[in-house]
């Protein structure tokens, strides 16, 4: 009996460490990453998509992204265990040892990087490597030294579905970078919306973004309505270069209108209500307007 009971302890001891590291990954963010990749290979394939090379696509991106992911809370330890809403994170709660979470996180980037690179492509790989370095290089410390981190870390959260489509195709191509210029233009109000949000959070924590150096809310509505409105713009160039059909031209129209004017309440009122609305405006826009774009896909 008491066999059996300390074999049971032991069981759930592992599977909460398993948990714990899988929370370092971050899977809701690695699940969106996986799907701006997922759509930037469906757009980029020519003819059919190659289910095989999709596969070994997502495997490569899914332990790149998510060792990235967990070696950015290594990083950040310090700074999470200073924020209500981080501070029960495996790391600042010390459920997770640093150096455990440095191993783990430094495995499995480079374990995704060659996978990519032996199973998709040398250009998907290095991509990929961009991702990981600007993330973990330049994005994850300037955010304590500058607001534009939130410009920077917009250049490794855009390219996810770049690497879908050097994956399809084996080269760049004008859609690529469109694709890449909307997820980019898209991150800037979704960000602003959560630094607004938990700005007391970031400024216990040290952190420049634009609404802890900016408390008074200007210069986080100015950018928010610069982002939307250049959004709408290019939102609607898949159609025009025949990447896309009609239908995903006005649905991109509508929903840019829609999205900016949840953008145009923050900017007005400045209020947590405004923030929240828009945040959740941004988490519907983007798969929304992604999954009309790959409905309405011209093939070629």
């Amino acid at each position: 009996m008491l066999q059996t009971e300390m074999r049971d302890a032991e069981l759930i001891r592992r599977w909460k460490r398993m948990v714990d590291f899988l929370e370092l990954t971050k899977p809701r963010v690695v699940l969106m990453i996986l799907i701006t990749t997922c759509v930037g290979f469906y757009i980029g394939s020519k003819e059919s998509v190659d289910g095989i090379a999709l596969l070994y696509t997502l495997m490569g991106t899914t332990l790149a992204a998510g060792g990235t992911l967990a070696l950015n809370q290594y990083m950040e330890r310090e700074a999470d265990a200073c924020m209500k809403r981080t501070r029960l994170r495996p790391l600042p709660d010390g459920r997770i040892q640093p150096v455990e979470a440095l191993a783990f996180g430094v495995a499995i980037t480079l374990g995704g990087l060659f996978y990519l690179a032996l199973f998709t492509n040398l250009l998907s790989a290095l991509i990929t490597a961009i991702i990981v370095f600007s993330y973990l290089f330049l994005y994850t410390p300037l955010k304590k030294k500058t607001s534009l981190c939130s410009i920077v870390g917009a250049v490794p959260g855009a390219l996810p579905p770049v690497v879908g489509w050097t994956a399809a195709r084996g080269e760049l191509g004008v859609g690529a970078w469109i694709l890449f210029a909307i997820l980019f233009l898209w991150q800037i109000p979704h960000s602003l919306a959560i630094a607004w949000l938990y700005r007391e959070d970031y400024t216990r924590a040290g952190m420049k973004l634009l609404p802890v150096i900016n408390p008074d809310g200007k210069s986080t509505g100015y950018q928010i309505i610069n982002h939307c409105l250049a959004l709408l713009t290019i939102s609607l160039l898949p159609t025009l270069i025949g990447l896309a059909g009609s239908l995903y031209f006005f649905s991109a129209l509508v929903l840019g209108i829609l999205f900016l004017g949840y953008g145009l309440d923050l900017a007005v009122s400045r209020s947590l209500e405004a923030a929240r609305r828009l945040l959740l405006a941004s988490v519907v826009y983007l798969p929304l307007q992604l999954g009309i774009l790959a409905l309405d896909k011209k093939w070629f």
